[in-house]
């Protein structure tokens, strides 16, 4: 039985690689109808980064770190039971993913023309519709052999978009349970920050553009109006709901999460302290090629706008008793250790591994298509244009890629990456990048 389970699921396997490339075909023929009518035509790259390395430029990245008192997470806990782990969210996953096959012709249009899709999988309407997606990150992110215990996962972030005026704004992440590429299962966990001295918590209010599962700690990247630019979740400390209902917090009976049956309580934020000007991290990943394993980061620009994007890093702590969190001054700062300018406009996702950088430019009124943009990291008097793209279409355009992936995660033991688009999460192999990009 067993056995014959492996055939069917090959099977599936081999169907769904066909039907990816056929999709992809398809695209290719729209690409190529949108190019020809709009004569699209391959344009002139954004050329190397620029680095930055004057104290006005980087001194305005600089972070520092906020932890959550130890007596408010014990209040927490104490108030709502002991914390579970990864495994117990998992164990309630009990929705499912459906295959690229199963999903709509609007919803596989959020699918890159090149490079090929490798796997795609559609979130369920049902539970989706008012939420906007955001970032990616998977516990390839977590640990360098892809496994977080004994679980392959994906997590997910989402922001709500619709509903009462009570519910905008709300962030949550989906635990897709991995283990199975073939059949992928899932749940989901408020995101939220402890208030009163633990005593109860309230809902983070941010759209997840940027999330890296690093270690046991999820970065989150934060928009909720203040001078956060990251919070801080221990993804040892999660906890049960006791209260199914739409509130958010201490509620008469137990503990509410809009809902869900898990929160996460955020342990700690980094806050931006540089000038009024500083930039908010909007999409992060992890590079996990330099020496420490260093979180990039970048902000988002407007399709049209005039000014270059920056991109940086900041080194991941390899201090005992600080595991998953960047390196930090004894003062607390968090200084970045390199930073860039992009000439790419509409920046969305940004990854960095082993000296190239892939920055995602979000489709436009005029293109259905987004682009990914390989570019090196350039030397100040460097005139050499070396940045690649894709190229599809009978007028050899550059929109190729999704409309709009916020954020990039590479799966270092698989060599994928993983992104979502719309309803649409997927991954190719980086490599396939490279080739269509060389």
């Amino acid at each position: 039985m067993k056995q014959r389970g492996r055939h069917r699921r090959r099977r599936r396997g081999r169907a769904l690689r066909a039907f990816l490339s056929g999709t992809a075909l398809a695209l290719t023929v729209a690409a190529t109808m949108i190019s020809a009518s709009q004569a699209t035509v391959t344009h002139d790259g954004p050329g190397d980064l620029k680095p930055l390395t004057a104290s006005a430029d980087t001194g305005k990245l600089r972070l520092t770190e906020n932890r959550v008192a130890q007596a408010s997470l014990d209040r927490l806990a104490a108030g709502m039971g002991r914390p579970v782990g990864v495994g117990a969210v998992l164990a309630g996953a009990d929705r499912s993913l459906r295959d690229a096959i199963d999903c709509s012709p609007a919803e596989r249009r959020a699918l890159p023309v090149s490079p090929v899709a490798s796997r795609a999988y559609c979130w369920n309407t049902d539970d989706t519709a008012g939420w906007q997606p955001g970032a990616v990150t998977t516990s390839g992110d977590a640990d360098d052999d892809g496994v977080w215990g004994s679980n392959r996962v994906i997590l997910s972030g989402w922001s709500r978009s619709g509903g009462t005026v009570a519910d905008r704004g709300l962030a949550r992440v989906g635990f897709v349970n991995a283990g199975d590429l073939n059949h992928l299962t899932y749940t989901w966990a408020l995101l939220a920050l402890p208030v009163d001295d633990g005593r109860d918590y309230r809902g983070l209010v941010s759209h997840v553009s940027g999330m890296v599962w690093y270690q046991d700690k999820l970065l989150v990247t934060a928009d909720d109006g203040d001078r956060a630019a990251l919070y801080v979740y221990d993804m040892n400390r999660v906890q049960r709901a006791t209260v199914a209902g739409d509130a958010v917090g201490r509620v008469p009976g137990g503990w509410s999460a809009n809902g869900y049956r898990f929160v996460l309580p955020a342990i700690g934020s980094y806050e931006l302290s540089g000038a009024s000007d500083a930039p908010h991290p909007a999409t992060v990943s992890l590079d996990r090629s330099t020496v420490p394993d260093s979180l990039v980061a970048g902000e988002w620009t407007l399709d049209d706008g005039d000014r270059d994007a920056r991109l940086w890093r900041y080194p991941f702590s390899t201090v005992p008793g600080h595991e998953g969190l960047l390196a930090t001054s004894a003062t607390g700062r968090v200084r970045a250790s390199e930073v860039y300018e992009t000439k790419v406009t509409g920046v969305r996702g940004v990854l960095s591994y082993r000296g190239e950088w892939y920055v995602s430019r979000a489709a436009d009124q005029r293109d259905e298509q987004g682009t990914l943009w390989r570019q090196d990291a350039g030397r100040s008097d460097d005139t050499a244009d070396t940045s690649e793209a894709a190229v599809c279409g009978t007028e050899e355009t550059h929109n190729c890629w999704s409309p709009q992936t916020d954020s990039l995660s590479l799966w270092q033991e698989t060599g994928e990456v993983w992104t979502q688009s719309g309803r649409v999460l997927f991954a190719l192999p980086l490599a396939s990048i490279d080739r269509t990009t060389g």
